[in-house]
């Protein structure tokens, strides 16, 4: 937009005052080189006006619009104002230095601002109004008029007012639902209503600043642009007063992703959207909802196995916006209990595992086991559940069925165990111990019998939080020689969300291994006794 507030054919004008009506989240203060920091993203994303602040309000606002409007030279700078001299005069001064000034002024039109806040009457506010646009022409061109709680206002006298002001040199004319009052509907034929029923609408950009009280600020913002106007006020990560102001990144990439509808561009760089997103959320300390449009942890996130099969075949089967058109990471397959095959299958085949069917059924009945117990399983859940299933270079002989333990600080550590044998059969023992673990392995030994002695055991967290997978690490030594006239050390490690589970699974592999090893030997030696008997 020049500074005449010209209206350029169909283009949106993106006014961005996240550090105004943004900053005004509770908890959200910055200070002034974050301001700064933040205004240099916003002009290399392509915003065509930026409110820096309200100069008259404390003397860190009046110095951020001042050094912003110093430094920033390629879009409208921005001071907001009451309908006074005094503000008017403060936010000239922080503008001075800027290439491109705006004073932004005005007062209610609602009659329960009017009466209430402005204590005057409808024709005391209009005069205020006009008095202060004529003020604020004498230091810049570029007047933005804000007709505060037009939402809520008689249209009638709306319409007064915005005609009112534009005689007097407003160049932009700003129509807020201040309370996030207004349907769609209604917000739409508001606009509609200025632009066909004020005679001189057309010299002046129409814009809209939407609050999200009842959740509609998009969906207001765009009928009122649908409706004729040409600028949209917007936040990044739609902070604000109360519930947060009409969102920056749902505006632009609605009108981006749906030109067929609006016909209209804003000229943002949209890959800039997710990085500028997360620096306002860092600086200003106020997280973004995992669910949040566009910029959400879960916007291109994909739980669901059908949606998992569907973006795996065609990334437009379920997403209308490719990740990196707003600078965010690819689409993540994030696996739960609601996956199926072909993600799990998708996400083993990037961290670079090659299973046959059967080793891939093993995975994923064990993957189930942990997704019904955790929210989502990691990479690093995934590579110990398949440590577990897959990398066992050698016949299990025995394996756990169940396992099952009573414990506490004035009880016997009790567990039961259930093993099934090599022909097939399923043998329950239990036995009692030390400590669970302790009472576990001793259960287990008086199934299987094979002597050995504990020498090390470690647990390790395998990802975070109170349901992580633990990863259980045993090194067991035989009581006799194998292979040879030594005693032989064979390691165990097991993987689960309970760790008494881990530590079973653990001595269970430790102890298949041990008996491999043996079959081994019996089987060199018997090799060795027919090779020996050949020779005879």
């Amino acid at each position: 937009m020049d500074e005449g507030g010209v209206d350029i054919p169909g283009h949106v004008y993106v006014f961005d005052t996240t550090l105004r009506d943004g900053e005004q989240s509770p908890g959200a203060a910055l200070n002034v080189d974050e301001k700064l920091e933040i205004a240099r993203t916003l002009e290399a994303m392509g915003v065509d006006i930026i409110e820096a602040g309200f100069p008259i309000s404390s003397p860190g606002d009046f110095q951020a619009v001042q050094r912003i409007s110093a430094e920033i030279r390629g879009c409208v700078i921005c001071g907001l104002t009451r309908a006074n001299r005094k503000d008017i005069d403060a936010a000239a001064a922080a503008l001075e230095g800027a290439a491109h000034p705006r004073i932004h002024t005005g007062l209610g039109v609602s009659d329960v601002h009017v009466k209430h806040k402005l204590r005057t009457t409808r024709e005391g506010a209009l005069e205020m109004g006009v008095d202060a646009v004529k003020y604020a022409r004498r230091f810049v061109d570029d007047v933005q008029y804000y007709a505060e709680d037009a939402g809520r206002a008689d249209p009638e006298y709306l319409y007064r007012v915005v005609e009112a002001v534009i005689d007097a040199g407003a160049t932009v004319i700003n129509i807020p639902d201040t309370t996030g009052y207004s349907s769609p509907e209604e917000f739409g034929a508001l606009i509609r209503g200025i632009v066909e029923n004020v005679p001189n609408s057309d010299q002046a950009v129409i814009s809209v600043h939407c609050h999200n009280d009842l959740g509609m600020a998009t969906a207001n913002t765009l009928a009122g642009v649908r409706n004729g106007a040409r600028q949209v006020e917007v936040t990044v990560n739609g902070i604000g007063e109360r519930a947060g102001n009409t969102s920056l990144e749902e505006v632009v990439m609605a009108l981006k992703t749906r030109n067929d509808l609006f016909g209209l561009d804003t000229g943002i760089d949209t890959s800039r959207i997710y990085p500028v997103s997360r620096m306002v959320s860092q600086l200003t300390s106020i997280p973004v909802q995992p669910n949040k449009a566009i910029v959400g942890a879960n916007a291109f996130a994909h739980s669901s196995g059908i949606h998992q099969d569907g973006v795996l075949k065609e990334r437009t089967t379920y997403e209308i916006i490719n990740p990196r058109d707003v600078g965010a990471p690819e689409s993540a397959i994030v696996l739960s209990a609601r996956s199926g095959r072909h993600g799990l299958r998708h996400r083993l085949a990037e961290l670079g595992y090659v299973l046959s069917d059967e080793q891939f059924e093993k995975v994923y009945q064990r993957f189930l086991d942990v997704a019904d117990k955790k929210k989502t399983v990691d990479t690093r859940d995934l590579e110990a559940i398949v440590a577990d299933e897959v990398q066992m270079f050698f016949d299990e002989t025995y394996h756990l069925e169940q396992i099952q333990v009573s414990c506490g600080n004035r009880s016997i550590p009790t567990a039961t165990v259930r093993v099934r044998r090599p022909d097939g059969t399923v043998v329950c023992d239990a036995d009692h111990g030390a400590g669970p673990v302790d009472a576990v392995y001793r259960a287990i030994n008086r199934v299987i019998g094979e002597p050995n002695e504990l020498i090390e055991f470690s647990i390790q967290a395998v990802t975070e939080g109170i349901d992580a997978v633990g990863r259980v690490t045993i090194r067991i030594q035989t009581d006799e020689p194998v292979n040879g006239d030594r005693r032989q050390i064979f390691s165990g490690h097991g993987a689960d969300t309970d760790i008494i589970a881990a530590s079973a699974k653990a001595y269970m592999f430790a102890l298949n291994r041990l008996i491999a090893a043996r079959k081994d030997s019996r089987r060199g030696a018997e090799a060795e006794a027919e090779a020996e008997a050949e020779r005879l």
